[in-house]
């Protein structure tokens, strides 16, 4: 689950859960019957005074800093938007621990999946210009891209993937990133994966996504990074935001990311999330989030002008897919639009929400409520332990019920923890005692091959084995662990420091190792690589 995570699963569900749980302790005032005429998305809902909003506005200041002190993240930016202003606008905490500089208003963080949902109104511009529908088929526009059947990858449209239910497993293509191949090597091969019923099964997929924002941008005659500045960015005045990871990093005011280090943080690895852009690779400040809330709340409405008609937008955030199935009659249902994550809370109110975060070092979360024209964006830059989502909640129990349901990082946090914890099952084991003996390199040494992850080489280095992987053949130095399996201790975003990932050959006693499997990258059973010489 060490993911690029989205509010549309399981923090969703969480969140609604949890407002469950803690419903009985709010006192809620007596509902007026609705007139009859009134469309039935719009009756029986509590009704919330404009000081109330106020009053929750006026407490984000000690909630930010609580947070930060609470957690000990190095820095974090809030946003709130109301009736189309932006109401709050504040940056806390620092951009990095080696340094002194603040986090402001315009410092750029790392967006993570929240790019979802921004990509999603850049699809949205381009459906409202009639260049793309949402059902338009992928291969209209990207011929050569391919599903595990002819006639799904015919029919799979740009809505069915932004929806993540194409029938790709969760998260396809994501360690095919890790290892260094790019976008269109990985949309390549993401027919060659297991995959579920077509239009039957909700799994979150980055690459899937990245295949429909591919094809909107190919419809459009330009590049992903270059439309989104001219649809979406550009109109909105959204100075420092942008598709592509090398303006983040040429940016003065930016959040480094940050993971943990002992009780306190460090500055991550800096990886780079260009291969899938449109799905997690947006950098952008609260500033310029606060502007893309309003225009969403909107309607596509930007100031005086309709930058996303209307008809175009709603199926983006409406339900389009069901998330997860209702754990008892009395819960609810969680449902995922076009990279929106759509809910129902407690008090009936519609909520769009989206988390992302990279286990490498970001963490944010927007939630909107569409009915009180109001939204929130927390940015921060450390790897997910819920800061982020607890501010937002904090916030919209105090604007909507004028009260905390319950503590929300103490409900987030141990739900987050799986998010950056090492990856493989001898974490944490010790190894054998007296084990047994390798084999000299030569049996182990070699070139090896696998359909989906491309070639592979063992080699012998000094004392000691490297395996090679992907298109660069990038160096995984090997400890021996017993007999013909060794150990390599990988640090990508889906397999987080302390990770520790089994390799073992078979040996044809004859010639050597026939083969190897790896363990992170066995997770769907394709980890194996035959000799092939």
């Amino acid at each position: 689950m060490h993911r690029h995570w989205t509010t549309a699963g399981a923090a969703l569900a969480l969140s609604v859960a949890l407002v469950t749980q803690a419903g009985a302790q709010a006192t809620l005032p007596a509902l007026a019957l609705p007139d009859p005429m009134t469309p039935p998305s719009d009756t029986m809902l509590v009704p919330v005074p404009a000081d109330r909003i106020e009053a929750a506005i006026a407490t984000l200041d000690d909630l930010g800093a609580e947070m930060l002190e609470r957690t000990g993240i190095p820095g974090l930016a809030i946003a709130v938007v109301h009736e189309g202003e932006t109401v709050y606008l504040r940056g806390f905490g620092q951009r990095s621990v080696d340094g002194s500089e603040p986090v402001d208003a315009d410092t750029v963080f790392l967006l993570a999946s929240l790019s979802k949902s921004v990509g999603s109104t850049v699809v949205a511009h381009q459906v409202g210009a009639g260049v793309v529908a949402w059902d338009t088929p992928v291969r209209d526009h990207l011929p050569w891209f391919g599903l595990d059947a002819e006639w799904v990858s015919d029919h799979v449209t740009i809505g069915d993937l932004y929806a993540h239910r194409s029938g790709l497993p969760d998260h396809a293509g994501d360690d095919l990133e890790d290892i260094g191949y790019g976008r269109r090597a990985i949309l390549e091969r993401l027919g060659m994966l297991p995959q579920a019923p077509f239009r039957a099964h909700y799994a979150y997929t980055n690459f899937g996504l990245t295949a429909a924002a591919e094809a909107v941008a190919q419809a459009s005659g330009t590049t992903w990074a270059d439309l989104s500045e001219e649809a979406i960015f550009a109109p909105l005045g959204m100075s420092v935001t942008s598709a592509r990871h090398a303006d983040y990093l040429a940016r003065e005011n930016r959040a480094a990311p940050h993971v943990r280090d002992g009780d306190g943080f460090a500055v991550s690895y800096q990886r780079d999330p260009d291969a899938q852009s449109p799905a997690g690779g947006v950098s952008s400040s609260a500033r310029d989030m606060g502007r893309w809330l309003a225009m969403v709340l909107g309607m596509g409405q930007a100031g005086e002008t309709q930058l996303i008609p209307g008809p175009a937008l709603q199926p983006a955030i409406s339900p389009q897919t069901i998330t997860g199935l209702p754990a008892t009659p009395a819960s609810r249902v969680g449902t995922y639009g076009y990279g929106f994550g759509v809910g129902v809370r407690p008090s009936g109110r519609v909520e769009l929400s989206h988390s992302g975060a990279f286990a490498l070092g970001a963490a944010t979360n927007y939630v909107m409520i569409p009915d009180l024209d109001l939204g929130i964006v927390v940015l921060t830059n450390a790897l997910p332990i819920g800061a982020a989502e607890a501010i937002t909640a904090s916030f919209m129990d105090r604007a909507e019920l004028g009260m905390d349901t319950r503590d929300w990082l103490a409900g987030y946090g141990p739900r987050m923890a799986p998010l950056s914890a090492p990856f493989g099952e001898l974490v944490g084991a010790e190894p054998p005692a007296d084990p047994t003996p390798q084999r000299e390199a030569e049996a182990y040494a070699g070139t090896y091959a696998n359909a989906y992850f491309g070639p592979a080489e063992v080699v012998a280095d000094e004392d000691r084995l490297e395996l090679l992987l992907g298109p660069d053949l990038r160096a995984l130095p090997l400890t021996h662990w017993d007999g013909d399996t060794f150990v390599a201790y990988p640090v990508t975003e889906n397999q987080p420091a302390g990770s520790v990932s089994r390799v073992d050959f078979v040996i044809d006693d004859a010639s050597g190792a026939a083969s190897v499997t790896v363990e992170h990258l066995n997770e769907m059973g394709m980890g194996t690589f035959d000799r092939a010489e």
